[in-house]
């Protein structure tokens, strides 16, 4: 074959080769290219799954929408409205204003919230922007309360751990000085695992409505992680000490409590004087002054008393009140049935005669407190019905001693002489004795 040849059968390769290509839709075949083939689409691709927006038609979806991202604690959010019934703008701003000052937990957490709609087309893109006060932590810890028992459940667990906050939502519409009152009388109720009446201060979100969110702050003398320590120490020291409480009955158990400490615990009688109200934030008004530092003034004997009392199963509750001028506590305990007062740091000042198992009327002269709203004390047992003084010893001198012989000058059998003084006359806590401090003379706390 000669080389005309072999050039025209190259030639028409090549034409033929071009033919291919352009038939494929390359646009050109060059050294070491691929072939790429795409698609092409005429109608729009729909919006990818990531930016599938939540669809509002209505003030309420909208409204829901909005506080959804409250809840969620989110910054920012879309929505979008294909066929909206109502200006869509005007209810943004709707919206803002009853989430910011009427809903409880956008009143207690938003500072700022702004919407925008934009139109494009067929449908509108609207933009949400939220700025908080509060953190994720605090919204997310707000618990629902429907009943003031549950209300005092959670408060005591919040007590109990010593917590710098509480958050409840409710419906209960509850004043400062109920919030107060309850708080205080778990603190008198519960002495062993609450060491110290806290300072609170209560906040409403709104604050008015039907339903809100409660803010309360709770302030103690030392951080919590301190207060959770003299907790476990105040456990420890209650459970050692009531277990050194002996006797044969219920009556001597309680009379070897009160013995047990007064001798543990001296009473501050100068800084009695200082303290001025009821669940002070001082340690000698706690149970935890009383046995761990061993040194209390009265209210502080009366809430170790009690949390005595109460790891031994007896009835014991805490009586708020005054001593002369000055203020005072003590213990109301049941025995055998009966209520009786009973006032730990007096017994310790003046003798346990004095304020072991007293009634009403024995406490009347120097003792006043909320008489209408306290169990009344009208038992019929006594200090002297627990302790029997022992039997004089018989005399162990010769049985013809002359003392004993009428004849050589002796006495008589049965002679007065011979009845000695009566056995442990109760002494007035208000008479001065020589060994006995000085009654507190101001109307500060025993």
């Amino acid at each position: 074959m000669d080389m005309r040849a072999l050039f025209r059968i190259a030639f028409f390769a090549a034409i033929m080769i071009a033919a291919v290509a352009a038939s494929s839709g390359c646009a050109s075949i060059l050294e070491d290219d691929r072939l790429v083939v795409s698609a092409h689409h005429s109608e729009p691709q729909e919006r990818p799954a990531e930016e599938q927006l939540i669809e509002i038609s209505s003030y309420e979806e909208l409204r829901e929408e909005m506080m959804r991202l409250v809840m969620e604690f989110a910054e920012s959010g879309k929505l979008i409205a294909y066929s909206y019934d109502g200006d869509i703008s005007a209810d943004i701003a709707r919206a803002r204003v009853e989430i910011m000052n009427v809903d409880p937990v956008g009143a207690y957490a938003v500072s700022s919230i702004t919407g925008v709609a934009t139109r494009i087309v067929s449908y509108s893109e609207v933009e949400i922007s939220i700025e908080y006060k509060r953190t994720k932590q605090q919204v997310d810890s707000i618990v629902n309360v429907s009943t003031l028992r549950y209300l005092r459940i959670e408060l005591l667990s919040v007590m109990s751990q010593y917590l710098d906050e509480a958050l409840f939502r409710t419906s209960l519409q509850i004043t400062d000085e109920e919030i107060d009152s309850i708080v205080r009388e778990l603190y008198y109720q519960n002495p062993r695992s609450i060491v110290m009446l806290p300072v609170i201060v209560a906040e409403r979100f709104p604050s008015q409505g039907s339903e809100r969110v409660y803010e309360l702050r709770f302030r103690y003398i030392e951080e919590s992680g301190i207060m959770q320590q003299y907790d476990t120490n105040l456990s420890r020291y209650v459970r050692r000490n009531a277990e050194l409480a002996v006797g044969d009955n219920d009556a001597e158990i309680l009379l070897s409590l009160v013995e047990h400490l007064m001798a543990a615990c001296a009473y501050e009688q100068g800084l009695a004087r200082t303290i001025s109200v009821h669940g002070a934030q001082n340690l000698a008004a706690t149970a935890y002054g009383a046995l761990v530092n061993g040194r209390a003034v009265g209210e502080g004997y009366a809430m170790a008393f009690k949390a005595l009392s109460d790891e031994l199963g007896f009835d014991c509750r805490i009586v708020l009140g005054n001593l002369g001028e000055m203020i005072h506590a003590w213990n109301i305990v049941m025995l055998y049935g009966e209520y009786y007062h009973i006032d730990v740091a007096m017994c310790d000042v003046y003798g346990i005669e004095t304020a072991f198992l007293k009634t009403d009327a024995d406490f009347a002269e120097l003792y006043s407190w909320d008489l209408d709203n306290t169990i009344r004390c009208n038992g019929t047992l006594t200090y002297e019905d627990i302790v029997v003084p022992e039997e004089e010893e018989p005399d162990e001198t010769d049985e013809t001693d002359d003392t004993d012989d009428p004849e050589n000058g002796g006495e008589e059998p049965g002679d007065p002489g011979d009845a000695g003084e009566p056995p442990g006359q109760p002494v007035d806590p208000g008479e001065e004795t020589p060994d006995q401090p000085d009654e507190p003379e101001d109307d500060t706390e025993a």
